[in-house]
C-alpha cells in the first residue's frame, strides 16, 4: 500500500522582476506507511515547494499527488489536516500559550467549529506530550522553554492531529548538538513505537542518513537520486549536486553513511601554507 504518491508533477512560480526562475518538473516518488522518508538537496533545489505541494498551499501546474489512493485536490483544508501534520522551519517566537494549550490546538482539525475541548481531545493531547517528553512542562508558557523543549512542544501539537503522515522541515536548523541528538531519536522512537509514517526535509546530510529509511535528493527541481542512505549519499553524485568535494565514510556504531566535506585553506588568505582537511558538513 502507498500512503503518499507524486504522479509527474510538475509547478513552476511566476517570474518577476529581480526573482530567478524555479520549476519542479515531473517529480514522482512514493512514501510506504512506516517509512521515514528524506528529502534533501542544495539551497534552491525544491524541498519547501514540495512540501507546499503536498499540503495544497500550492497547486502543481501538472501531474497528480495522491494521499492514501485520493488525490488532494479533492481533499478539504480539514481533511487534509487530518491526515497530514506539519512542523515547520524554526522555533515559535514568543506565543502567549502554555505548552498544554498550544497541543491541544493540534485538535482543532478534528472538529473546528467546536470552542471547547472534549475528553478525547485532551486524552490525545496528553498522550502526545508523553510521546514527546513534554508532559511535565504542560503548564509552562512557551516562552520560559528552551529549543530543544519548543521543538519538542511543536512536534507533539503535530502529533495530537493523529496524522497519518509528520512532516518535518528542518526540524534541527537552531538547535545545539544535544538537542539535535535528541530530535533525532525521538523520530526514530515516534516511527519505531508509533508506527509513524514521516517525510524529513532536512540540509544536514547526516541526520538524514542516521534516521531515514530511504532519501530523495533534489536538484534544480529535479529529482537526482531516491534510494537507500548507502546508495543516495555517493561521493561522486554529491559532488555533482552540491558543487564540491565530500568524503562518504560509515558510521562504525551504526553503519550508516556519514558525509564530510573537504576543504582548502588558501595561503594568501590565511597567512600560511597550504593546509587541507576534513569537516562534517553542516
Amino acid at each position: 500500500m502507498t500512503l503518499v504518491e507524486f504522479r509527474n508533477v510538475s509547478f513552476a512560480y511566476q517570474v518577476s522582476e529581480g526573482t530567478r526562475p524555479f520549476a519542479l518538473r515531473d517529480m514522482s516518488f512514493e512514501i510506504a506507511p512506516g517509512e521515514i522518508i528524506g528529502v534533501i538537496g542544495p539551497n534552491s533545489s525544491g524541498k519547501t515547494t514540495l512540501i507546499r505541494l503536498l499540503t495544497r498551499v500550492l497547486e502543481p501546474a501538472s501531474g497528480e499527488i495522491h494521499l492514501e489512493g485520493v488525490s488532494v485536490r479533492r481533499l478539504s483544508r480539514t481533511d487534509l489536516a487530518r491526515r497530514v501534520a506539519v512542523v515547520p522551519q524554526g522555533i515559535l517566537p514568543q506565543f502567549p500559550f502554555t505548552v498544554g494549550e498550544l497541543v491541544l490546538m493540534g485538535r482543532y482539525p478534528h472538529d473546528p467549529g467546536r470552542y471547547f475541548e472534549s475528553p478525547r481531545d485532551r486524552a490525545v493531547a496528553r498522550e502526545a506530550m508523553e510521546a514527546t517528553g513534554v508532559l511535565e512542562l504542560a503548564d509552562m508558557p512557551l516562552e520560559h522553554l528552551s529549543g530543544g523543549e519548543r521543538q519538542r512542544a511543536v512536534i507533539a501539537r503535530a502529533l495530537a492531529q493523529e496524522p497519518r503522515l509528520l512532516v518535518l522541515d528542518e526540524p534541527t536548523a537552531h538547535l545545539d548538538l544535544r538537542y539535535q541528538v535528541e530530535a533525532a531519536a525521538l523520530l526514530r522512537r515516534l516511527n519505531r513505537e508509533r508506527g509513524t509514517t514521516v517525510l524529513l526535509v532536512s540540509h544536514d546530510l547526516n541526520l538524514a542518513a542516521e534516521v531515514c529509511d530511504r532519501l530523495l535528493l533534489l536538484n534544480g527541481g529535479r529529482a537526482a537520486a531516491i534510494g537507500a542512505p548507502e546508495a543516495v549519499l555517493d561521493e561522486a553524485l554529491l559532488a555533482s549536486v552540491f558543487g564540491c568535494a565530500v568524503i562518504v565514510d560509515k558510521n562504525e556504531t551504526t553503519g550508516r553513511p556519514v558525509v564530510r566535506l573537504t576543504w582548502r585553506i588558501d595561503s594568501s588568505v590565511a597567512g600560511s601554507a597550504d593546509r587541507k582537511g576534513v569537516g562534517e558538513t553542516p
